[in-house]
């Protein structure tokens, strides 16, 4: 976050004014966080539609949104990814089960026990289950639970929740479990998911911040705002019909 940045408030109506999302938040390089305590599907899915990826934060015992406009994003092109030998062996081996959407409760409850300092917290799970019940022809959005298990699927090693909109995915947050019988089977996942993104012709993953190294170990490039503007609206955006 860039010094002196100032944190405004969003609402429901300031996304739908494409002068105000274009001109005043796109256009906008001195700030990145947004509040908002609109707890609605509607807004949800209409920020993340517009490129914000929201985390939360609890100010004087009230909960709010923190939908982050973000000044660059890690992009992954599928033709870029990157296999590890030490996931190639974990691979070849084969010894896990993979899956989407069978069980999110287990992978949000693992998400809230492995990180300490969490934002996602059980009302920010609520509002994730009001999009699923959020009906609007005009947007294709979809909340999405990535499972890795043992082989018997009984142990849920690694996991993550992200979105789907059109052909895009983006990720929100995962975890995966410490024990030394486990290591790298956090990266197995997302070369997992990749491959699963890659074989249903998603255009791309959006990974969020580009700070973390695993991100680029995988493939993923930084690209800045503008230039993921650029491709995010294209794909996205010019699904809605305000």
């Amino acid at each position: 976050m860039k010094e002196k940045s100032v944190v405004y408030y969003l609402s429901l109506e300031d996304i739908k004014d494409e002068n105000i999302l274009f001109n005043y938040i796109y256009a906008n390089l001195d700030s990145n966080y947004y509040i908002s305590d609109d707890l609605s599907a509607e807004f949800y899915t209409l920020q993340a539609v517009s490129g914000f990826i929201a985390t939360s934060i609890s100010l004087e015992n009230k909960f709010y949104l923190v939908p982050e406009m973000q000044f660059e994003y890690a992009i992954l092109d599928f033709e870029n990814l990157h296999i590890s030998k030490k996931v190639k062996k974990l691979l070849d081996k084969n010894d896990f089960a993979f899956s989407i959407n069978t069980n999110i409760s287990e992978v949000i409850k693992n998400i809230q026990t492995h990180h300490k300092s969490n934002w996602l917290t059980n009302e920010y799970y609520e509002i994730l289950k009001k999009t699923k019940e959020y009906k609007n022809p005009n947007i294709n959005f979809e909340l999405l639970s990535i499972e890795l298990w043992d082989k018997s699927k009984t142990i849920l090693i690694a996991g993550e929740i992200g979105y789907k909109i059109g052909s895009v995915y983006t990720s929100l947050t995962g975890f995966c479990l410490k024990d030394k019988k486990y290591n790298n089977f956090g990266k197995l996942q997302m070369v997992l998911l990749a491959l699963y993104l890659q074989k249903n012709n998603y255009s791309f993953w959006n990974l969020g911040h580009p700070y973390m190294q695993y991100k680029f170990d995988l493939g993923a490039i930084s690209f800045s705002r503008e230039e993921f503007l650029k491709r995010w609206l294209l794909i996205c955006r010019k699904i809605i019909n305000f």
